[in-house]
């Protein structure tokens, strides 16, 4: 009797195993949707540059408090003696410092962007890293992707376009449009750049040295060219609050595991999602137009989302 109750043990851990790495990334999808909508809000009393610099020092003291608080549990639970930790890599520190340094550019011109065009412009073309993550992966670092993968690739990327048509065709501010498109690519080497690391380094690592990294970049452009640097309204610093342990912590912090179970390539191939939803939002919250695009965009997306996930080899870590 015990073994036939041993013997289920393994087959719904195995269930789980396979169902809860996708929900760790719907979840990670629902906070990033909305940090187009705490940065509309919160641009209102301060420009893009600090609103980014708010959200990046407020997650680098929530990640060093809970790296604190990881490391004071491991003292205490842990009985034999620690050994002393050997020194990484010059090319895993080189990545990690990276990470931080692309992090800054990607981010602060997405950030930027959407001060310059609408919240599903700036998602639609930001989102179009996929693309620069599979050239990527395949130009530096030898990785192959089937082709259904690279088919739904094409279909999804489509939908993510077709979410922000109307606003591509009338928007007048290249400038916006050509930013919001290079942030895609910084993204896509922050996730590869991730991706080359994330067995190397804890979760709680990358993410607490990419914020410290990230905000010791920004400190000085915000001193030179910021008249105010901080939130002046309780609104404002709650905005700035959520931007940072919705978006940052919750947000990044889940997709960065996630790389343990899935590709860079596929992972940001199902945050084109992102568009969609922020579409919603914004026609819910700003009153922006919610056309049949968006609708034929959803679709477009979930079918190249599903083509992608039935080539099992690209939809895996390529890092062991």
């Amino acid at each position: 009797m015990a073994e036939n109750q041993l013997s289920l043990i393994p087959e719904k851990s195995e269930k789980t195993s396979k169902i809860l790495p996708i929900i760790i990334v719907i979840i990670a999808l629902f906070a990033l949707s909305s940090t187009a909508i705490f940065i509309k809000i919160a641009v209102r009393e301060m420009s893009a540059v600090a609103t980014f610099f708010n959200r990046l020092w407020i997650a680098t003291i929530i990640f060093g408090l809970w790296s604190g608080i990881n490391q004071a549990q491991t003292k205490i639970t842990d009985d034999e003696p620690v050994l002393p930790q050997q020194p990484y890599p010059i090319k895993d520190i080189a990545f990690l410092i990276a990470v931080g340094l692309v992090h800054v550019l990607g981010r602060l011109s997405w950030t930027w962007s959407l001060t310059q065009t609408s919240a599903a412009n700036a998602n639609a073309l930001g989102c179009l890293n996929p693309l620069f993550i599979t050239l990527g992966g395949w130009l530096f670092f030898n990785q192959i992707f089937g082709r259904k993968f690279i088919i739904g690739l094409i279909l999804a990327i489509i939908g993510a376009l077709a979410v922000g048509f109307e606003d591509l065709l009338r928007s007048n501010n290249i400038t916006g449009d050509a930013v919001a498109l290079i942030s895609s690519i910084f993204y896509a080497a922050n996730f590869l750049l991730i991706e080359q690391i994330r067995n190397k380094f804890s979760v709680i690592t990358i993410l607490l040295w990419r914020c410290v990294i990230a905000t010791s970049l920004m400190i000085p452009v915000v001193l030179i060219f910021e008249k105010q640097v901080f939130p002046i309204t309780l609104s404002g610093w709650l905005v700035v609050f959520a931007l940072a342990a919705i978006c940052e912590t919750l947000g990044h912090g889940l997709i960065i595991y996630s790389l343990k179970n899935f590709s860079s390539g596929f992972i940001s191939l199902f945050l084109l999602l992102n568009p969609v939803i922020v579409a919603i939002l914004a026609w819910i919250l700003f009153s922006e137009n919610l056309s049949l695009f968006n609708l034929l965009g959803l679709a477009l997306i979930l079918a190249g989302i599903s083509l992608a996930i039935s080539n099992k080899e690209s939809v895996q870590s390529k890092v062991k």
